[in-house]
């Protein structure tokens, strides 16, 4: 008997509840995993096992078999407006792109926004580069879901390393802190 949770898609050698294994997460995602008000979100997430040398979005989706319409891309974006810089995150389905010159720009108010260096995206969110993921942001972030994100049945987003992803329902994601589902975020 096969005690390992079921995928929703992929081929994944190694798979368990996210809250099994924090210790292969990022610390603030394993933090914020583990404070999750909503358990039963919480423990919606699974976690796979993945090799770091494949984690950009076009080779992980063709090396583990997760269709493109299955995975999510968080990114860092800041906005300026007069002499402050907001920053926020983002999330959108990997086949499209976020619209950070017209929907982010309008909803965080700012006269101009960009994606943050990655640099600065590593250092202020605790995670990798390539394993950004919406679990775990700073708390006083705002969190930008496309409503295509909140819709699908589950999404693979980053585990807050290179190494690992996590797998869990749309609506768990629209359910995290700070999260606004806006339709129209990416296209």
């Amino acid at each position: 008997m096969n005690d390992q949770p079921q995928l929703p898609f992929g081929t994944f050698e190694t798979v368990a509840p996210a809250l099994n294994v924090r210790d292969l997460l990022a610390g603030p995602v394993a933090d914020a995993l583990a404070a999750w008000a909503d358990r039963e979100a919480a423990r919606s997430v699974l976690y796979v096992d993945t090799d770091p040398e494949k984690a950009d979005t076009a080779v992980f989706c063709e090396t583990y078999g997760v269709p493109l319409e299955a995975s999510a891309n968080c990114v860092v974006v800041a906005a300026k407006r007069g002499g402050e810089t907001t920053r926020a995150a983002c999330l959108a389905l990997a086949h499209t792109r976020v619209d950070v010159n017209r929907a982010v720009r309008k909803r965080l108010e700012a006269r101009k926004a960009s994606f943050a260096p990655m640099e600065a995206a590593v250092e202020l969110t605790g995670m990798e580069y390539g394993g950004i993921t919406p679990v775990g942001l700073p708390a006083d972030w705002p969190l930008l879901i496309d409503e295509a994100v909140a819709r699908a049945p589950y999404v693979l987003v980053g585990s807050g390393r290179r190494r690992g992803k996590l797998i869990l329902p749309g609506r768990a994601l629209a359910a995290l802190p700070g999260a606004e589902v806006l339709a129209g975020l990416a296209g």
